[in-house]
């Protein structure tokens, strides 16, 4: 000890003494410092450490002996570093050197990778039990319990991924609780994301379940039916995934494939069944049992109620029928059993088209009911008035005439005295509606025929544009189709003149039922200029014959603005989804190359099929004016062989032959300058034509004097 007293401090020599009376002697730090080999000693570490010695070797270099701690500053008992950063000292919160980001992170990460792994795993617990239980709400409540809203994404990949190799009733299930837990459970966000992840794993899917695209695009169209999944989505999806990504294969099928159809929404939603997973009879039965127990209890709340949960919108026409048959067996309950139909109405569940839906299908059947219930003729008008009183019937809606086959003799008199135009505007609703329902152009052409009623041709424009204005983009779309199909055919550029002047002079009133009437028939307006129905001189001349300051001159220079803009052909086409998906333009260009591959040397029936595929009857006319210009140009009959083949096989209309000639006479003028006989091979033409039965009756003279007159001034 006494060798050492010249290098201890009085410090060191205080706890050298408090350690000697401790568990550990004093010779124990003697020993250690002792110990610290000489690196320069002959003997290595069992050499004797002399004075000079320990001085340079205050740190131990070979860290046996004393064990020094990891980074330096010695062991238990030695005297440290200067400036210790990391022994216990470092860890007490009230040092002032103590700095909480050295604190230990291991338990926030393991409990966050955990969570992750129980995550996936509860997720595909809950789809299981749901599959087998089809309990929604017992879903719902488990995946709240969950919580993690962040990871609620998986939930939709994994639910669907899971229904993708399984059966029609499991993807129904997945589809309806997806719609089910939207915005109340899981965010719009999640669901997005989720089928962005799906649409990504595409060709993951595709490996193991070969049909996983068209089942993958059915669950995406099926969602943006559901109104889960906004319509941009698909562009969006397209444009984050690769070139030869599976997932646009699965965008470009539920685009046109699902979405694109007429009726698409129907069509989606009973892909897998409808969601009642159950069969028409079933629902049937169903109905009947609900109103039965509301007969009995007479509890609206809980009918209305049972009446959702079939989930059936679709067939809702079913409930108003049955209704309305156990109003006429039951008379004491007549009341109590409208209430219902009025209740639903209000609540609008059932639809004002389901509504009419199910009063014909009642007035259809009045025949086979007379014979159970005898005077359910004479209850059936009584309930049409009922309906229309408490509102929950339009009040344009007319008992098909098919309904009554005989009148009374007191009732005569009334007959007599029904207004025409009354009579007119309530067939023209229920052929519209049909339309709405059925999108049968021909039959509504074959509908106005029968009415024999030219002169209020004026008037079913006019209801046709009332009643798609209060609907929805699809119902707007076929209203413009129909104008444009019925243009040439059953009405004239006259009648749809005057029906707007008509909706113009009254958009007040309109405005009062419809809030946006004004812009919607704006876009109507300028709809049928693009359609070439109107012209835009007749914009003017309906404009001069409004009150001026009038909303209907407004609703008139809107129309003219938007015709005005850039690319306004195909803005206005696709306003409202747009019928065939082409712009006018892309139209020409589609109809000129089909033309020239056929004169190259094409056939007929592929020519036929490219004009069926471009979907646009409306605009067949451009067809045989572009036809006949090209065979003129190219002096090739070949051409007129495919109107030939066209016109036998009802592709192209009379109606629409013809207009395509007028549209080649009135630029006769102009092709002159490029082709010097065109008069006398347009003469040809319409000989041949008229000669095939192409044309309407009664339009050769008026192209021959058009001709001859045109000769004339050449001879001139």
């Amino acid at each position: 000890m006494s060798s050492l007293e010249p290098f201890l401090t009085e410090e060191q020599r205080e706890l050298l003494r408090s350690m000697s009376f401790g568990s550990n002697s004093g010779s124990e730090l003697i020993s250690s410092i002792s110990s610290v080999p000489d690196p320069h000693s002959k003997h290595g570490k069992h050499a004797q450490s002399t004075n000079g010695s320990l001085k340079n070797d205050r740190r131990s270099h070979s860290g046996k002996g004393c064990r020094p701690k990891k980074g330096g500053a010695g062991g238990r008992g030695t005297w440290g570093s200067l400036l210790e950063t990391d022994g216990e000292a470092c860890m007490d919160r009230r040092d002032p050197n103590y700095d909480s980001e050295e604190e230990p992170y291991e338990l926030v990460t393991i409990a966050a990778a955990e969570s992750i792994v129980e995550y996936k795993i509860k997720v595909g617990q809950i789809i299981e039990e749901f599959f087998l239980t089809d309990n929604i709400s017992e879903a719902a409540v488990s995946l709240k319990d969950l919580g993690c809203p962040m990871y609620h994404h998986y939930f939709v990949k994994k639910l669907i991924s899971m229904a993708l190799d399984r059966h029609d009733r499991e993807k129904e299930m997945a589809a309806v609780l997806l719609s089910s837990l939207y915005a109340d459970v899981i965010s719009p966000e999640q669901v997005i994301k989720g089928f962005t992840k799906l649409v990504e794993s595409a060709d993951d899917l595709l490996i193991d379940i070969p049909d996983a695209v068209d089942i993958l695009a059915l669950f995406v169209a099926r969602a943006i039916v559901d109104d889960i999944l906004p319509p941009s989505f698909l562009q969006s999806a397209i444009k984050e995934l690769p070139e030869e990504a599976k997932g646009r294969d699965v965008v470009h099928l539920a685009q046109k494939s699902y979405l694109s159809p007429p009726l698409h929404a129907e069509i989606v939603e009973r892909r897998w069944g409808g969601s009642t997973l159950t069969t028409v009879e079933l629902v049937k039965n169903k109905i009947s049992a609900l109103l039965n127990e509301y007969i009995e209890s007479g509890d609206k709340a809980e009918a209305c109620r049972c009446i959702r949960e079939l989930n059936v919108p679709f067939f809702h026409h079913e409930v108003v029928k049955r209704t309305l048959i156990l109003a006429m067996e039951k008379r004491n309950f007549e009341s109590l059993v409208l209430s219902l139909l009025k209740e639903a109405a209000d609540e609008g569940f059932i639809t004002l088209s389901q509504m009419s839906k199910g009063f014909n299908r009642l007035a259809d059947a009045i025949d086979d009911l007379s014979l159970d219930i005898v005077n359910a003729r004479e209850v059936l008008p009584n309930l049409v008035s009922t309906a229309i009183k408490d509102g929950y019937l339009d009040s344009s809606y007319t008992i098909p005439m098919a309904a009554p086959k005989s009148v009374d003799k007191t009732d005569a008199t009334d007959v007599a005295e029904v207004d025409p135009v009354v009579v007119f505007k309530q067939k023209a609703t229920a052929i519209i509606q049909e339309y709405f329902l059925s999108d049968d152009v021909g039959e509504v052409i074959r509908s106005l025929e029968e009415l024999s009623s030219p002169h209020l041709n004026a008037v079913f424009v006019k209801r046709v544009v009332t009643l798609a204005m209060d609907r929805k983009n699809r119902e707007r779309e076929m209203a413009s189709v129909l104008l444009s199909s019925l243009y040439a055919e059953v009405i004239s550029s006259e009648d749809v003149a005057k029906a707007f002047l008509l909706l113009l002079e009254t958009t007040d009133d309109t405005a009062l039922d419809c809030p946006d009437a004004a812009n919607e028939l704006a876009l109507f307006l300028a709809r049928t200029v693009v359609d070439d129905i109107l012209a835009p001189l007749d914009l003017e001349e309906l404009k001069e014959q409004l009150e001026p300051d009038s909303l209907g001159v407004n609703i008139v220079n809107t129309a003219r603005a938007l015709l005005a803009a850039r690319h306004a052909g195909e803005r206005i086409l696709r306003c409202w989804g747009g019928g065939s998906g082409w712009a006018v333009e892309d139209a020409k260009d589609k109809i000129v190359k089909l033309l020239e591959e056929f004169e190259a040397g094409g056939v007929i029936s592929e020519a036929c099929q490219c004009i069926r595929d471009i979907d646009m009857p409306f605009f067949h006319h451009e067809v045989v004016k572009k036809a006949l210009v090209m065979a003129m140009e190219k002096q090739n009959d070949k051409l007129l062989d495919l109107l030939q083949e066209c016109a036998n096989e009802g592709l192209i209309t009379v109606n629409q032959m013809t207009k395509g000639f007028t549209r080649v006479a009135d630029s006769v003028d102009d092709l002159a300058l490029d082709i010097p006989d065109v008069k006398d091979k347009f003469t040809r033409y319409v000989e041949k034509a008229m000669s095939q039965g192409w044309l309407m009756q009664g339009v050769q003279e008026s192209f021959k004097g058009l001709s001859i007159h045109g000769r004339a001034n050449g001879k001139s």
